[in-house]
């Protein structure tokens, strides 16, 4: 574990990356101790739309409320819906892609073929029709991210499983006469761990700017609920005249997706076999 922790810190871009995001959790912890007000807390004294100033970093929006305070609390959202849709992601995709991978034959031309027509459809249309059908909400759009962000996982574990049946402990394991459900998840599901937490860590930057997408037309999370989609959403009816209401909800966004691609990013060299080889040569010198 200490070898790859130093691989990982040797990637500066990484180290960066994961600097910036325990900064941004850290402010959604501890927003109402760092923010002047709630995020829905209206001021009439305020005045509309004002620009930043000392009292307001980011200025006020256009019902009297603290922009900085939003913007801030939109992290919680962000994050809570990221790392919780990732999470039905992996619960939907992990199983079917190593039963796909294991038992090939038809289970595995049923699960592709079905991975192919989600595929086709944008995920933010896929995203909008279960928003009209079911609702939208924080709990149904987390849901509803969940349910259209589990693709890649899939294939990421099916073609792991795929490899690791070529290993020699998967041939004892027969040998011996394991169940194949036992082989499955007791040899060969644990030794693609790597390639799993990859591909969820990759899996949050986009359910994070599949949300902000939803939200910015319309079908995200419900006002008075900041969500910095629909915040740049609202901002750009004022935008020529109140440049700050699009634009600091978008550098947030920006920095999250690009902070967790990063460390993503870095994770996956690590956890990549060769890397791993390299870092093993590198030790032992």
């Amino acid at each position: 574990m200490s070898e790859l922790w130093q691989s990982f810190s040797q990637n500066k871009l990484a180290i960066f990356g994961l600097i910036t995001i325990i900064i941004l959790i850290l402010a959604a912890i501890f927003a109402p101790y760092i923010t002047p007000a709630s995020y829905e807390e209206q001021n009439y004294l305020y005045k509309i739309n004002n620009l930043p100033s000392k009292e307001h970093w980011f200025g006020v929006d256009a019902v009297g409320r603290d922009y900085f305070s939003r913007v801030i609390y939109g992290i919680r959202i962000s994050f809570l819906v990221g790392f919780v849709a990732a999470l039905i992601a992996l619960l939907i995709g992990v199983p079917l892609g190593a039963i796909a991978g294991y038992f090939r034959g038809s289970v595995d031309w049923f699960v592709m073929r079905f991975i192919e027509i989600f595929s086709v459809i944008p995920p933010v249309l896929i995203g909008i029709l279960f928003a009209i059908s079911f609702g939208t909400g924080i709990k149904n759009i987390i849901l509803i991210i969940g349910l259209v962000s589990w693709m890649n996982i899939c294939r990421l574990t099916r073609g792991e499983i795929i490899s690791i049946k070529e290993k020699d402990y998967y041939f004892a394991a027969k040998v011996i006469g394991s169940n194949q459900f036992r082989i499955l998840f007791r040899h060969l599901l644990p030794n693609a761990v790597s390639t799993i937490i990859v591909g969820l860590v990759l899996c949050v930057p986009r359910a994070i700017m599949l949300e902000a997408m939803l939200s910015f037309l319309g079908v995200g999370v419900n006002p008075p609920m900041p969500s910095w989609g629909q915040m740049i959403n609202d901002g750009l009816y004022y935008m020529q005249l109140y440049w700050h209401l699009p634009l600091f909800p978008s550098i947030f966004l920006a920095i999250t997706i690009l902070s967790l691609s990063l460390v993503g990013d870095g994770i996956r060299d690590v956890l990549d076999p060769k890397m791993r080889v390299k870092i093993d040569l590198k030790f032992r010198k």
